[in-house]
Formats: structure tokens, C-alpha cells, sequence
């Protein structure tokens, strides 16, 4: 450990010392990250030394070939060992509940893998890939999205794998911004990491680099001086970290993100609601005002994946929508995250609001605010629309081939977007009425004229 790392962690004389059961080990092992991955806790005993265990707890950590377990010391100390309800505990201890199916559950529940051109590598946006770096972290969430790979030590990545991802992006002019991500990329040693960020640097069209890391929270002491200064060098470099409750704000926690914002690097939080965690409008209200105390952007409030093994953490989308109407109008707007469904099946990100439009004529807009006062607001009588025609920056998406979905409808790209059933089911429909397959789109839009 570097002396500026020992010094960003060093109590002052009389300081205190680990917690309990960590009492004998010295502070600088303590606050050393490789000692802390050199000693997670996953077993039975392992946590019953400090952790009063439940009947559930003690099936969910026995179950053959389960979830893998990991938890920092850190982390594990924040648990409350008398309370199995406590949000830290929940998070990274099995439970019974685990080994339960539910309807709708999949194992790649986001459509990733249909996703992926070569290995590790998710192209599901247009202008942005997913480049899965490495199946490790430093604790494991119990309802990790890709728990179907993370912590599986048979699912590795190598400069093989890296080689093909790094070919493809270069490959694609159109992707402007590389999340990496995985598995947690902070535990992937330094000079791996640089060079991975050194290669993307290189590729001219990439534009911004994002990482996806719960480090600062399950692993504070991996935040080094050493590593803040290494990932200054590639900006505009963007963090996403995953914050669930304002318990996992801790002086450790706070200090490394205050790090990365010192760095430069603009920091955003994903949260993931979940049912007796974090599935309190007081709660997550708490939890917001605290991040943006810390330079924390509240970027995402996910619904629960429909991963395996997770079922027991899902609350209703009723649940969430409400989270936001106590939010909006009640505290800052850059305090607000945005509520989406990452859509099953590879559908992506989709918002989700309480409705604030009620109705809409040609001359008036009617909306309602926080408090529920309802007004009009008037539509303008003399708008000129922007001319596509003559704007530089609409040539150029025609030039890149249009946009793509309801934008490219609005846009004039497309006419339709049509299931991947569609023709088949109206080709049968249409030719056993003599209308032959390729006029299938011109008679759908002429009977919609009729009926017109």
C-alpha cells in the first residue's frame, strides 16, 4: 500500500479500531482493500461469529450450487447482527426465499446475451455497447441482474476476449459511448484496467467512457489516490455507483466518492427498489438528499429485474410510481432519478411517471402539479416549426441512416414499425384473399382509409 493510501485512511492517535469480530486486526490491514478481498465472509460460520442467523439465512447459505456469496468485512460490519431486516443484511445474505420460483422469472431476464456481437460485449443502443470486463466483485448483490455469470469462477474474461470487444467497437463508427462494467471493473488490477481505458482513449469515435462500480460502497478502501489518478487521465470519464440506502452512506463510503468528484469524474447513482429495503418514499427521499450532499447524481430507480432467485425483492410498479409523486415538487429537480422497467426480452429502459398531462386540444395543454392544482397552459397560434430540411444536424442522421423507433417515425425515417410477426400473420390473412404479399402495407393503409 502506497503511503498516500495509508495516509487517506490513517486515524489519528486514540483513532478507533475495527469493529467486532475485527478487533485484532490492525488498522492498516483493515483499510487495506486487498486484505479486505483476502478476507469476505461466505459461509455459515463465517457470518454466525458476529451475525445472530436466522432459520431462512442458514438454508439460503447451505443451498447447494447457490448464488455465490462474498462480503467485505467492511460491508459486513455495517450489518445490524440482531436484525434480519436490516437493508445492508438483506442485500448480501441468502435467505431461503432465494430458492423459491416465481412467474416470469428468467435468467437473463434483460436479453443481454441476444444482444452481444462477440463475447462480453451488449450492443443494445444504437450509439452505446456494454462491455463486460470481468465476472468478480467485491460483494455480491442477491439480486444481480447477470448473476446467471457474475461470481462464477468457469465464466472468465481474458485479453482474448477484450481483443474482439476493442475490434468491434472500432469496428462501429456509430457508438459514441462504452459502459464498462461486469462484475465490478475496480477489481480488475490497475494495469488491466488502464489499458482497457488506454485502448478505448484510442478508438476516435468514442466519445465517453462510463464504469459501473459498487467498490465505493461494499469497498471504500479501494479508491485509491493511486487509482483516482489513473482514471483522471481518460476524461470525459462518467462513474455510475449503486447506492440502495442512506445506511450504506458511511464516512468510509462519502470519503471515497468525494475522491472520484475531486477527480473530476461525474458520479451518478442506480438505485434498485426492492421490498423491505428501500420501499419507502421517506426512505429513498432520505437517500437522495444524502447522495446529492455527496456530488451524487440520482440518475436510475429500477424496477426489480425479473432475475431468478429474486422474486421476494419485486414490489409493484404502484409502489414505485407512488415513490415518485412524493419526490417531484418535494425536493430539488436534479434530486430525482428516473423510474424505468429495463424492459424483459432486451426491450431496454422504459420511464415511468405519474401522469401530469391530462388533456390536450389544438389550442390548450391541461396539466396538474405535485399539490394536484390543475391549470391550462395555451398553445402558441404562430409556431413555426423547425425545418429539417435545412439543418445541418438532421442531414447528418439522414447521412447515418435516420433514427430508428418512434423517433424515426416522427422524424419521417420510417412509416411503421411493424412485430416480427406481422408479416407472416397478415401475409396467410391477406393471400387467401388474392392480395398479393408485397402490396400487404399499401392495403393495410388503404382499408385504414376506408374505415376513415
Amino acid at each position: 500500500m502506497s503511503l498516500d493510501v495509508k495516509a487517506e485512511f490513517e486515524e489519528p492517535p486514540g483513532g478507533r479500531t475495527p469493529p467486532h469480530p475485527w478487533e485484532q486486526v490492525t488498522w492498516e490491514q483493515w483499510n487495506d482493500w486487498r486484505w479486505q478481498m483476502a478476507h469476505r465472509l461466505h459461509t455459515v460460520e463465517d457470518f454466525a461469529g458476529f451475525i445472530n442467523l436466522t432459520p431462512e439465512e442458514i438454508v439460503g447459505l447451505s443451498a447447494p450450487e447457490h448464488f455465490r456469496v462474498d462480503v467485505t468485512p467492511y460491508f459486513a460490519s455495517l450489518i445490524d447482527p440482531d436484525d434480519p431486516n436490516c437493508p445492508i443484511r438483506k442485500q448480501v445474505i441468502p435467505t431461503a426465499q432465494e430458492l423459491i420460483p416465481f412467474e416470469a422469472a428468467m435468467a437473463d431476464s434483460l436479453g443481454e446475451d441476444a444482444h452481444s456481437p462477440v463475447p462480453g460485449l451488449v450492443h443494445r443502443y444504437p450509439d452505446r455497447v456494454l462491455m463486460l470486463v470481468t465476472t468478480q466483485c467485491a460483494s455480491y448483490c442477491r439480486f444481480c441482474t447477470r448473476s446467471r455469470l457474475v461470481g462464477d469462477a468457469h465464466v472468465m474474461f481474458n485479453s482474448a476476449t477484450y481483443e474482439a470487444q476493442l475490434e468491434y467497437i472500432a469496428a462501429t463508427p456509430e457508438v459514441r459511448d462504452v459502459l464498462i462494467s461486469g462484475g465490478d471493473p475496480l477489481t480488475l488490477p490497475l494495469p488491466v484496467l488502464e489499458r482497457l481505458l488506454k485502448r478505448l482513449r484510442e478508438i476516435p469515435h468514442v466519445e465517453v467512457i462510463r464504469i459501473g462500480s459498487r467498490m465505493p460502497i461494499f469497498l471504500p478502501q479501494r479508491i485509491t489516490s493511486e487509482l483516482v489518478t489513473m482514471l483522471s487521465k481518460y476524461h470525459p470519464l462518467w462513474m455510475n455507483v449503486h447506492i440502495n440506502h442512506p445506511k450504506e452512506l458511511t464516512p468510509e463510503a462519502t470519503a471515497a466518492l468525494g475522491r472520484l468528484a475531486n477527480a473530476g469524474i461525474p458520479l451518478g447513482s442506480q438505485t434498485v427498489l426492492m421490498a423491505g429495503i428501500n420501499d419507502c418514499p421517506n426512505i429513498i427521499m432520505a437517500l437522495v438528499h444524502q447522495l446529492v450532499r455527496n456530488r451524487v447524481r440520482p440518475y436510475y430507480l429500477y424496477q426489480c429485474d425479473l432475475v431468478e432467485g429474486a422474486g421476494h425483492f419485486r414490489t409493484s410498479v404502484a409502489k414505485g410510481l407512488e415513490i415518485m409523486e412524493s419526490l417531484r415538487g418535494h425536493t430539488s429537480g436534479y434530486a430525482i432519478p428516473t423510474y424505468v422497467i429495463d424492459a424483459p426480452e432486451g426491450g431496454g429502459k422504459v420511464p415511468l411517471l405519474p401522469n401530469y398531462l391530462l388533456s390536450m386540444s389544438d389550442t390548450k395543454v391541461v396539466v396538474r402539479n405535485y399539490e394536484g392544482f390543475i391549470t391550462a397552459y395555451t398553445q402558441p397560434k404562430d409556431y413555426v416549426p423547425h425545418d429539417p430540411a435545412t439543418c445541418p444536424y438532421c442531414q447528418r442522421q439522414r447521412d447515418e441512416g435516420g433514427q430508428a423507433g418512434v423517433a424515426g417515425l416522427l422524424a419521417g425515417h420510417s412509416r411503421e414499425i411493424r412485430p416480427d410477426t406481422w408479416n407472416d400473420v397478415h401475409a396467410r390473412r391477406l393471400q387467401r384473399r388474392g392480395v398479393h404479399e408485397e402490396t400487404l402495407m399499401d392495403h393495410a393503409i388503404r382499408q385504414q382509409q376506408e374505415v376513415g
